[in-house]
């Protein structure tokens, strides 16, 4: 099973959403997806590096053992108040509580994408992941 159909499963569950699972995977897609059908593991990885203070969570993350949590607040100012409030309208629920389960759901899906620590391996570890957020915001 892909990211986004993981991804809509988690957040329908959750959320307890009255949509279809592809309806809430389109609005992930939409959210954080690559234009190409997938997440955007990569960009939402380096945004999340770029943001003071998540460094620490990102890697937890993408490495093995436990994920640390984040908070709704964090996802609304990582990803974006309207853009959040845009996922919202799609799949039925307001602003707040969608960013809720992105706050829940968003770790699990880093991880799983990073299994076994390949991803943040592949990116030249935690060093390397900083080095690329900081070269997207010169």
């Amino acid at each position: 099973m892909d990211l986004l159909a993981t991804g809509a499963q988690l957040l329908s569950s959750r959320l307890g959403l009255n949509v279809d699972t592809d309806t809430v995977a389109n609005a992930l897609q939409s959210l954080l997806g690559d234009g190409a059908g997938n997440l955007d593991i990569t960009g939402l990885a380096s945004r999340f590096a770029a943001s003071g203070g998540l460094q620490d969570a990102l890697k937890s993350w993408l490495g093995d053992g436990e994920n640390a949590p984040i908070s709704a607040d964090t996802i609304l100012d990582v990803l974006g108040r309207s853009d959040v409030a845009s996922f919202a309208d799609q799949v039925g629920t307001d602003t707040e509580t969608a960013a809720s389960g992105l706050s829940d759901v968003l770790p699990q899906l880093l991880d799983q994408a990073s299994s076994g620590g390949e991803l943040l391996t592949s990116l030249g570890g935690a060093e390397g992941l900083l080095g690329m957020a900081k070269s997207f915001l010169r």
